[in-house]
């Protein structure tokens, strides 16, 4: 596991820490749609991405979600650092985008190596820092921009995590992570489709030039 410590995270923390993590930590695989973290849960690990891509979920009191943002490569979610470090239950749900690999850090580590290593605080500050900016941006889009413009950058965004231009998402899971039905997800899809944009398909949808 060192070797793969090194690759990802070796331009982030020296080495003795890459040794203690590796000492510590418990290499994971998530199959995509797979679940890391579910509302409610007590988290006791913190994971660190090794590959592939995780969404970070919230939910209304209906049961509806919403998507905050996307975790990749190199990255951890501040939202379970806080759950971790205050003992908390947690708030969102997080769910692997793409087959994932992780490490999980044990949660009695994390204010031992705050104070150990200035580059695994860096490292903390620096991911609540990109969740924050993250979630407002999250935040603006709902608030300031309508519906089309925001699958418009969920599309994109889709694109850019799996480095793919074929997305497979039913549009009821569309609408999940948006926040808003399939009938509007649905209607807003066949627009993009007329304009050129996109093709529907049964299975997926081909994204053309949504640039």
């Amino acid at each position: 596991m060192i070797e793969v410590l090194r690759e990802n995270y070796g331009h982030l923390f020296e080495e003795a820490l890459l040794q203690e993590i590796n000492q510590v930590g418990t290499y994971k695989e998530v199959a995509e749609g797979g679940y890391l973290i579910e509302i409610g849960d007590y988290v006791k690990s913190m994971p660190l991405l090794v590959s592939g891509a995780v969404k970070i979920l919230r939910e209304d009191e209906e049961g509806d979600e919403l998507l905050l943002y996307f975790l990749e490569r190199g990255e951890t979610c501040a939202m379970t650092m806080q759950c971790c470090m205050g003992m908390t239950k947690s708030e969102i749900r997080a769910v692997a985008e793409l087959d994932t690999t992780l490490i999980m850090i044990p949660v009695q580590k994390m204010s031992e190596w705050i104070a150990k290593y200035s580059t695994w605080r860096d490292f903390v500050f620096a991911s609540y820092h990109n969740r924050l900016n993250e979630m407002l941006e999250t935040i603006d889009r709902i608030a300031f921009k309508k519906m089309d413009e925001r699958l418009l950058a969920y599309l994109k965004e889709k694109v850019r995590i799996s480095n793919d231009n074929t997305i497979h998402s039913t549009h009821q899971q569309i609408a999940y992570d948006l926040h808003t039905s399939r009938v509007v997800i649905s209607r807003l899809l066949k627009t993009l489709e007329n304009m050129g944009k996109i093709e529907l398909h049964r299975n997926h949808i081909k994204v053309k030039n949504i640039d």
